[in-house]
């Protein structure tokens, strides 16, 4: 059978998504430094863009005044149209008047530069680098006296440290890679696990201790027996049967356990995990005279124009050739789609942030204690968005309001129901749950059982697993671990 070559015409719909679109779509998902990151980027390749000096803006303020006369005029059933990929080119938009009366009237920057008398930042928060603990450690291994090869294997044992500071390599790996005695390597260990912080080096928790215990310039060998023989029991609390077991009081038993309570399981941690942010808010949430008033930051963040001069070549195309008009074009198409995006993703911002105050309304008035179920959908719908959109924007995003400092995604949590019909917060649940542990007594805590009795009785229905999950989401200790004998 021979094969035929032909032509043939097919209709399909399928969506299709411009480098523009995707362009905005990234946009929104970008934290606030990213945005900048990108700015400072996009103005390093792009020769049209610039950023306005301040001070030095070409806008008429009555035109400002006018703009903003007419964004308060707009009926509150207006809704944000979502970045569509069309009528980016030259003919279909006025660019030249849109660059002249170009500006953000709507979000202006919270501050400027720091005057006289004003509070300033911490120098602190000007450190670039914070000791880690392979730097704390080697620069005692370089302080101690060890030969040559000691030396060798101590770097080998530090770097194979955890964030906890526990050693997670086998000491027979550390002979065959540094192809000295096991004997060497043991002792090169005992002398590491001397440094500081106290503790540092061990292979378990069993050790760990023990060797903080051995450390105290008074030591208690009960503790050390606790903790070398009874430490399961000692997890439980079981402090009768360690008594039992040692033939000493419980009394005696309790002291060594207060003991053993304030040593350090994890003394590797002060010095690893990240290095704490600062969080700096997308948007402000104010009240004012009863009303929230919603205002985005925009300090630091560079607004930008077209450069004139390549718009004076364009307008002219006696100073211009055919090529470098078009590779001018071709920048201001992209220049403008840049300017549009980031002023569509600040009005997003603002109309996602405007929906939640409505619908969390309670929260900012009362606290975290009137949070009310919320869900992308109800947002998305309330603004005529997708629900994507929505979880982009909320992506990262921080709000600065009158009950603190919250991700935009705090807002958005699953909904329990009570007795009386009506529907509580996961997040309040969470908050109550807490308190309930926080007043409980220490030598009696609740069990979970106990907590699920409790919430039932102020009407709130949720099953045992469903608490033993919120505790530990929360980092609370069992009610065994939970519980101090006196």
């Amino acid at each position: 059978m021979a094969l035929e070559l032909k032509l043939t015409p097919k209709l399909v719909q399928q969506l299709v998504i411009t480098p523009q679109l995707q362009q905005a779509i990234r946009l929104l998902q970008l934290t606030r430094l990213e945005l900048v990151d990108l700015i400072q980027q996009e103005m390093k390749e792009n020769p049209l863009l610039e950023e306005v000096e301040e001070g030095k803006e070409e806008v008429d303020a009555a035109e400002s005044t006018t703009e903003q006369r007419e964004e308060q005029a707009l009926p509150e059933t207006e809704h944000t149209l979502e970045v569509k990929g069309e009528g980016e080119g030259s003919k279909e938009f006025d660019w030249e008047n849109y660059l002249e009366s170009y500006n953000l009237t709507s979000f202006q920057r919270q501050s400027q530069s720091y005057q006289d008398g004003e509070e300033r930042p911490s120098f602190e928060n000007f450190l670039s680098k914070r000791m880690t603990l392979f730097d704390h450690l080697y620069w005692q291994l370089q302080l101690s006296r060890f030969t040559e090869e000691e030396q060798k294997v101590g770097t080998w044992i530090i770097r194979s440290l955890d964030d906890d500071g526990y050693l997670k390599i086998s000491l027979e790996d550390i002979s065959s890679e540094t192809n000295l005695p096991l004997e060497v390597v043991e002792g090169v260990l005992r002398r590491i696990q001397q440094f500081d912080p106290v503790g540092i080096a061990a292979r378990d928790l069993r050790e760990c201790l023990l060797i903080q215990l051995e450390q105290m310039s008074v030591r208690d060998p009960l503790a050390e027996k606790i903790v070398s023989e009874h430490l399961p029991l000692l997890k439980n609390r079981n402090y009768p049967a360690i008594a039992k077991r040692l033939r000493v009081s419980v009394d005696r038993v309790n002291q060594s356990a207060c003991l053993i309570s304030k040593l350090d399981p994890k003394p590797g941690k002060a010095f690893g995990g990240d290095v704490i942010q600062q969080i700096i808010p997308d948007v402000y949430v104010h009240k004012v005279e009863g009303e929230y008033v919603i205002s985005l930051n925009d300090e630091d963040l560079p607004r930008l124009k077209v450069n004139t001069l390549y718009r004076g070549i364009l307008n002219d195309s006696r100073f211009a050739l055919e090529g470098d008009r078009k590779y001018i074009q071709e920048k201001l198409r992209s220049a403008l789609w840049l300017i549009r995006s980031i002023h569509q993703r600040q009005r997003t911002i603002y109309k996602v942030t405007k929906s939640i105050v409505k619908f969390q309304r309670e929260f900012f008035d009362q606290g975290i204690q009137f949070l009310r179920p919320l869900v992308l959908r109800d947002v998305a719908e309330d603004i005529q968005m997708h629900e994507s959109t929505i979880s982009r924007v909320t992506h990262n995003k921080y709000a600065h309001t009158p009950q603190g400092i919250y991700e935009l995604k705090f807002f958005f949590n699953a909904g329990i129901a009570s007795s009386q019909g009506e529907t509580l917060a996961s997040k309040s649940v969470k908050n109550l749950l807490r308190e309930i542990i926080a007043k409980e007594d220490p030598r009696k805590p609740y069990s979970d059982e106990k907590l699920v009795q409790i919430l039932k009785g102020m009407d709130i229905y949720i099953a045992r697993r469903t608490v033993s999950k919120y505790r530990e989401l929360m980092k609370i200790l069992s009610s065994n671990e939970r519980r101090k004998i006196s």
